[in-house]
């Protein structure tokens, strides 16, 4: 079984997801996008990435898989395991690994895995139905120009005129009616650029409005297995985040550990016993991903390599 479509289906939901003995791949919201001079415009997105130093088992990958395939734990985390271990042999031979609708890792010339996240799928739900627009350039300056032309030639005609008593009057008359001509065909010169523009900006409004409800139409999101519905909410004041110390079989050695943390000044917690029958110790709560995993990455250097993470509301 490949556990590609579980870890794409998990991206929609979570920010991070673990997978066990590998690396974890990690999510960040991009706001739009415009590129002036493509006239393209990108909708938000998620930014897919991996992190290689995050490996623990934090049961969310290994949850899901066993809900969705029916099956219990401890067999969806052997799953895990041997495509892990198939994802190593194939880096090892072919230097490169395709993860369905994740993206593609490579090693380097150091062999270190640089990740190269995939670009059909967008994880960001809000941004369902939206998709890449390129508009055409409204050319302004055209119009400008014929424009220009149209006032150079408007006709200014002056009529040759007999001598009289009032010439002064006569000519005075025809320099008006002439001073009229001109300002009226600077008047609808205008008019026709004006006219013109708005006509250009409206075809262009209707022709992007008609593709972005085509598309809206269209759009779908493309999971294998249906995916059960997912409620996450953190009430004010909860704090899901844990950093995990240990799990015990014994009680009375989470106890003894407990006291130990508490000594050192951890705000140290005791979990009741879990459905695998351990009896979780952890180092401290957090109400944020952030916080957690900067504690943790800190404890693992300072005092316990061994301490991982647990995203569960108690």
């Amino acid at each position: 079984m490949k556990i590609d479509q579980y870890i794409s289906q998990l991206l929609y939901r979570y920010q991070c997801v673990t997978v066990p003995g590998f690396g974890a791949f990690l999510t960040e919201i991009q706001s739009a996008q415009l590129h002036e001079s493509s006239h393209s415009f990108y909708p938000p997105k998620k930014l897919v990435s991996f992190n290689a130093y995050l490996k623990n088992n934090d049961g969310l990958l290994a949850n899901h898989i066993a809900q969705a395939e029916k099956m219990s734990y401890e067999v969806a985390v052997t799953i895990i395991e041997n495509q892990v271990v198939s994802w190593k042999n194939k880096l090892q031979e072919t230097g490169f690994i395709s993860i369905k609708n994740v993206g593609d890792l490579a090693l380097n010339a150091e062999k270190n895995l640089v990740f190269t996240p995939s670009d059909q799928t967008n994880y960001l739900t809000s941004s369902f139905g939206l998709a890449t627009y390129v508009s055409p350039a409204v050319k302004r300056e055209v119009y400008k120009q014929e424009v220009e032309a149209l006032e150079e030639k408007a006709p200014i005609a002056f009529t040759p005129e007999k001598r009289s008593s009032n010439n002064f009057l006569k000519y005075a008359a025809i320099f008006v009616l002439g001073a009229g001509i001109l300002s009226a065909s600077g008047y609808f010169g205008n008019q026709y650029y004006q006219n013109k523009i708005q006509e250009e900006t409206l075809a262009v409004q209707t022709k992007v409005q008609k593709q972005v409800d085509q598309k809206i139409q269209e759009a779908t999101f493309f999971i294998d297995n249906p995916l059960p519905t997912v409620t996450l909410t953190v009430s004010e004041g909860k704090m899901p985040y844990h950093v995990v110390a240990g799990a015990f079989r014994q009680e009375e050695n989470a106890i003894k550990i407990y006291g130990e943390l508490i000594k050192l000044g951890y705000p140290a917690r005791r979990i009741p016993k879990n459905k695998h029958g351990l009896y979780p110790v952890v180092y401290a709560s957090f109400a944020s991903y952030t916080e957690a995993q900067n504690e943790m990455l800190r404890i693992k250097k300072s005092h316990n390599p061994e301490a991982w993470l647990l995203i569960e509301e108690l």
